[in-house]
């Protein structure tokens, strides 16, 4: 099993994969971008924005070096969305309506009594993390929310809250920071079976 460390370094590489390739992605009509490497995701917004959080929060995590290529990720992907600003938007929407829907599915998967599903949880919750990263890129200028997409997500909270067991932090306990129990409850306790 890898330690946190390696896990944040593969993030760092998977985040400048991402940002290098966020103006062909932004220039395509993909939704879900793939990458061209066996032990990397496909590239999505929701999925940078996802790992840029997790690394910004935990760069007293980094060496000095990895700090340097996060910056430089960063500002790579941020040249790449500012001449792109109305595709980014509408492509975040596109990828957050997807992934509530995906979620929704999980979650009902969960109410038909899967154990699998329960035991899959840690895993399964990086889309709603992804949903949280949309949601707040969304949110900050230059973009605005679809509140009926807030609204979707909103209710699938609801059903969780009412089955979510409260309990330990279900990702590494070195990224706990970067997820403050108050804004990311989803990732403390796992669902009743």
């Amino acid at each position: 099993m890898a330690s946190s460390e390696e896990k944040l370094a593969h993030d760092l590489e998977i985040l400048q994969a991402m940002a290098g390739q966020m103006d062909d992605y932004l220039r395509s009509e993909s939704l879900f971008w793939p990458m061209g490497y066996s032990d990397m995701p496909q590239l999505t917004l929701g999925g940078y924005w996802l790992r840029q959080h997790r690394l910004t929060a935990l760069r007293h995590l980094l060496t000095s070096e990895q700090q340097a290529q996060l910056d430089e990720a960063v500002q790579t992907f941020n040249t790449a969305v500012s001449e792109w600003v109305v595709r980014t938007e509408k492509r975040a929407h596109t990828e957050l309506e997807a992934r509530v829907r995906q979620w929704g599915e999980y979650l009902r998967d969960l109410a038909d009594k899967n154990a699998g599903e329960v035991v899959s949880y840690p895993a399964q919750v990086e889309v709603r993390a992804i949903i949280a990263a949309l949601l707040d890129q969304l949110q900050q200028r230059p973009y605005t929310l679809d509140p009926k997409l807030a609204r979707a997500a909103t209710s699938l909270d609801q059903g969780l809250r009412a089955r979510l067991s409260g309990g330990e932090f279900v990702w590494p306990e070195a990224w706990q920071p970067a997820y403050p129990k108050a804004a990311y409850w989803f990732l403390y306790g796992r669902p009743r079976a």
